[in-house]
This record gives C-alpha cells, sequence and structure tokens, in this order.
C-alpha cells in the first residue's frame, strides 16, 4: 500500500499556519499550536503563523497573499469549518481555489468517522490549489487537527511517500500558467 522510500531524500516544505477564531489568542490556540508542532515536528518550516476573525474577506485576503508569497508552499487553516453562521473559512477557501481537492474531505470524513462516528458528518474540511500553493481548511479542534496531520497530510507532505504525494508535483501546480 503506501511506503516511504528511503532512497529520497526528505524535502521540507514551507507552511502557513492560520487560525480562525473570534476569541483566541497564540497563548491559547490549541489547535494553531498542534498544527505547527506536528509540521515542525516532521522536519517541516513554519513560514508564519496569525489568528484572523471569522471574516470571509479578511480570510480570503489572507490567503491570497500567502498564495502570491514563494517563500509559503503549504496554508493550513483551522477553525471555521462547522455549520453555524459565524463558519465562513470552507467559503474563504473556496474564493480563492483555483482546484479544489475534493477528496480531502472526504478522506478527513473517513478518518473523523471512525474517531468520532456520525459526527463527523458537521465537518466541512476542505483542501485546494491555488496559484501554485495547497490550501487546507481543518476544523477547529485539537483532535482534528492531529487527525488530519496525522493521518493524510504527514504523508502527503513528504516528497518521499509512495505510491505519489503533494510535493512531487508542486512544479506542475501552476504549468497551465507558463507559454507552451
Amino acid at each position: 500500500m503506501t511506503r516511504i522510500d528511503e532512497t529520497k531524500d526528505f524535502v521540507p516544505v514551507r507552511i502557513a499556519v492560520m487560525t480562525v477564531s473570534d476569541s483566541r489568542t497564540v497563548e491559547d490556540d490549541k489547535s494553531g499550536t498542534t498544527l505547527v508542532d506536528r509540521l515542525q515536528g516532521a522536519g517541516h518550516v513554519l513560514a508564519d503563523r496569525m489568528i484572523l476573525r471569522d471574516e470571509r474577506e479578511e480570510i480570503a485576503a489572507q490567503l491570497r497573499t500567502w498564495c502570491a508569497n514563494p517563500e509559503i508552499d503549504v496554508i493550513l487553516t483551522t477553525g471555521g469549518t462547522g455549520l453555524t453562521g459565524r463558519d465562513v473559512t470552507v467559503e474563504a477557501h473556496r474564493d480563492v481555489y483555483e482546484k479544489e481537492i475534493e477528496a480531502f474531505g472526504t478522506v478527513f470524513t473517513i478518518v473523523s468517522m471512525n474517531k468520532i462516528g456520525t459526527s463527523a458528518v458537521q465537518s466541512r474540511a476542505t483542501g485546494g490549489v491555488s496559484n501554485g500553493t495547497y490550501l487546507f481548511a481543518l476544523p477547529g479542534s485539537p483532535g482534528a487537527c492531529k487527525d488530519a496531520w496525522d493521518e493524510i497530510l504527514v504523508m502527503q507532505l513528504d516528497y518521499r511517500h509512495r505510491p505519489c504525494n503533494f510535493v512531487e508535483i508542486f512544479p506542475r501546480l501552476d504549468e497551465h500558467k507558463r507559454r507552451k
């Protein structure tokens, strides 16, 4: 099934982390800290970190800014993926996506079902690509962030992961913008 090809070198990616919350600070942002600890523990680079309010336009604007930054390869957001009126992270992500990675949400739901049963239907985790940058919107709980990282992202963001991974196709994400 899947494996790590030890004959290849690990390639660290530069990851920005955004927590979407009207009430969190860096000091009590457990989900953002969970993601930072895991990405750094895996050997990746924290490119930026911030907390933004649940405001669709502000979230989308920051996502676009990060997507335009050549020093950021991946964006992870946590929070705002639920069903309440203030949960607008998914909409902000979709405002920015050039392509959605539909299977990310599906696989996240499968992982969640194994942990929290049918409560997994309340998550709208999503992934996409914009301007050669991967974006993933994760729920706001530390457990969901652990699940997304440990069960999906740690492997897909590892160049050595086989049979395939997100890192190896970085050079092709924006090939449609190049001259033929």
